[in-house]
């Protein structure tokens, strides 16, 4: 059992840096922090299209990373 989760849980982590590296920046670095970026922080954006595949994808894929995480701790126990 401990082998399929630790398994799981690579292939979770691998899907996760694919996901987050899909998807597109949200800001404009440092440049942006220092020359007034502040209309595009509290500005109202959501995310459309594949940004909100990419976004929803991202948070099932978190959530299953945290579950598989610590059900390996529990299993090495």
């Amino acid at each position: 059992m401990h082998a399929l989760v630790v398994t799981l849980l690579v292939i979770v982590s691998i899907g996760l840096i694919l996901v987050v590296l899909l998807q597109s920046g949200k800001s404009a670095g440092l440049s942006g922090a220092i020359s007034g970026g502040a209309e595009q922080l509290f500005g109202k954006q959501k995310a459309r299209g594949l940004d909100l595949i990419l976004h929803r994808i991202t948070v099932v894929l978190a959530v299953l990373f945290i579950i598989l995480a610590v059900l390996v701790a529990y299993f090495e126990v």
